[in-house]
């Protein structure tokens, strides 16, 4: 039985049909199976946001882990769910137990190694999706991490087995990886990524896309952290301060000292954000503490600001207070490259060519931090972020939600990037 395209699709197509566009007209088969898959893929996000999964949510990320896994199980994959606590980054608030990893992988007949990433946990705590429910209100679906990232999820899904309808193995590999902890900036699942771009040819990630500018994002900023902490000693600040050793004093000098080490030249920002000191108004304080907010747009970047903070650190103003430092790469850069600038590229022509739509790829960093960016860390092959559905709310508790007609879209160009990398029709190395 064939199935038609939606009316979407039809709609989106109808302008370049009418005049007779020189350009290639969409795959017929390709665009009837991503229409077929629209209530399904909308059911999934359904089952998807009904399981409360927050970051250190363990009970949940077991119980939405286990039906991703088997899902894919059920398109052929070999399915493994990995525990990613042992060998974890610990950094400041680095859950002991930490969500599963699925890893699901479907052997070929070609030769290119495809990754697709996406991630199942969320911002949000035990008992708010009671507040906000999945639902469907005219083009948008709404629920809580539906935008981020349970609809990267769901699109992973779908376009796997929109590959094993067209019977498509042309692949060599293509391996799908869902992590539960990227909300906590992947401490489990960061050494996996990495190891596994490095030895994939491609690595597309199914973060959503913006309502407001449709586009990939070939670049993003890396995220680190620096936290003081300093210790002296209390005392009477009325009628012994002499006593004490003022660790207010130290914080203060310190933060001073180190508030010039932004870099607009390189895009490298330091910002001191949060601290803390002392217990009561008449005690000299013996303990303080503060945070800083670190961006960089190169990996080198890191190097630089971590050697420069730990050279300030040296230069006290209280000799005897004790001065600790600790400098978390909470996540690194995306960086643009120039394989990633070919591979967008493509996709942009497939996009405009096929569909009658513009995608934008933008190669200057921009939002948060991603997970594409740990899978670039070891390998010159492009790795491209936002091939999920637009949306918007991410991290909102009642206006999460996903546009409907970018479903349909977003899985016709998913399953041709699929097939034209497996083919080699486009570049990737």
């Amino acid at each position: 039985m064939l199935f038609h395209p939606s009316r979407t699709l039809v709609r989106a197509l109808l302008p370049m049909l009418l005049a007779g566009a020189a350009a290639a007209a969409p795959d017929q088969r390709i665009a009837e199976l991503a229409a077929a898959q629209k209530q399904p893929l909308l059911d999934t996000l359904k089952e998807l946001v009904s399981i409360e999964s927050g970051s250190r949510d363990i009970e949940g990320l077991e119980k939405i882990s286990d039906l991703i896994a088997a899902k894919f199980k059920a398109l052929g994959g070999e399915v493994e769910l990995i525990d990613p606590s042992a060998g974890a980054y610990r950094m400041e608030d680095t859950p002991e137990k930490i969500g599963r990893v699925v890893r699901a992988t479907f052997k070929g007949t070609g030769t290119k190694k495809i990754m697709l990433i996406a991630h199942m946990d969320t911002v949000y705590t035990v008992g708010m999706l009671n507040k906000q429910p999945f639902r469907i209100d005219g083009d948008k679906a709404y629920g809580l991490g539906i935008a981020d990232d349970k609809q990267g999820v769901a699109v992973i899904t779908h376009l796997v087995a929109m590959l094993q309808a067209l019977k498509f193995k042309d692949y060599g590999t293509l391996t799908v990886l869902i992590n539960g902890d990227e909300e906590i900036s992947s401490p489990g699942s960061r050494a996996l990524l990495t190891k596994l771009g490095g030895e994939h040819d491609a690595v597309l990630s199914f973060e959503g896309a913006s309502i407001k500018d449709d586009k990939l994002s070939l670049a993003t900023a890396g995220i680190a952290s620096v936290m003081l902490n300093v210790s002296g000693k209390a005392s009477h600040a009325g009628s012994a301060p002499e006593l004490g050793v003022n660790a207010l004093y130290e914080l203060s000098h310190q933060i001073l000292q180190m508030r010039d080490l932004s870099d607009p030249a390189t895009g490298l920002k330091m910002n001191w954000t949060i601290s803390k000191s002392g217990t009561n108004r008449n005690v000299i304080p013996a303990s303080a503490t503060a945070g800083a907010d670190v961006r960089v747009l190169k990996v080198a970047d890191y190097d630089r600001i971590e050697q420069q903070v730990n050279e300030r650190v040296k230069k006290q103003l209280v000799p005897d207070a004790k001065v600790e430092l600790k400098f978390e790469r909470r996540r690194p850069p995306l960086e643009a490259t120039d394989a990633s600038r070919a591979l967008a590229k493509h996709a942009q022509a497939i996009y405009k060519d096929e569909l009658g739509r513009p995608l934008g790829a933008d190669d200057k960093a921009a939002g948060g931090g991603t997970d594409a960016a740990f899978a670039s860390l070891k390998t010159k092959a492009p790795v491209i972020e936002r091939f999920g559905l637009q949306g918007f709310g991410a991290h909102t508790a009642d206006a999460e939600y996903v546009l409907i007609d970018s479903i349909e879209p977003r899985l016709y160009l998913g399953v041709r990037m699929v097939m034209d990398i497996a083919t080699g029709k486009t570049t990737v190395r």
